[in-house]
């Protein structure tokens, strides 16, 4: 893999604006509308969102991620995409440097909702 630049410098405060919180993958559904797409739903502890990831030709089962534990990033606004709205997005890794992606998954399992940063 050839190293990406580093991104130019942000302010430590625009870092805290982001919350990406820890979320258990509930269901994965297909987005019938679109070859990349599925449909995650996903426990936050007092609430569940769907969000929807380009994970349908990342992995051969993309429901083998139920029940899993990620990172979730959930301040962004709502998009709509094939037809479905996505309510924040999987915070995942690889994808940007075209490597198979994978979860960004907490070491130990932790309480959804818990916030990293």
């Amino acid at each position: 893999m050839k190293q990406a630049p580093i991104k130019e410098i942000i302010a430590f405060e625009d870092f805290e604006k982001i919350d990406i919180r820890v979320g258990t993958i509930t269901e994965v559904l297909t987005v019938k509308k679109s070859n990349k797409l599925m449909k995650l739903m996903v426990d936050f502890g007092d609430h569940t969102r769907s969000i929807l990831a380009g994970i349908k030709q990342e992995r051969e089962n993309p429901k083998e991620i139920v029940g899993k534990q990620a990172l979730f990033v959930v301040n962004l606004p709502e998009r709509e995409m094939a037809g479905e709205v996505s309510q924040g997005m999987l915070f995942d890794i690889g994808y940007e440097d075209n490597l198979l992606p994978c979860l960004s998954c907490p070491e130990t399992v932790m309480p959804n909702g818990a916030r990293a940063g």
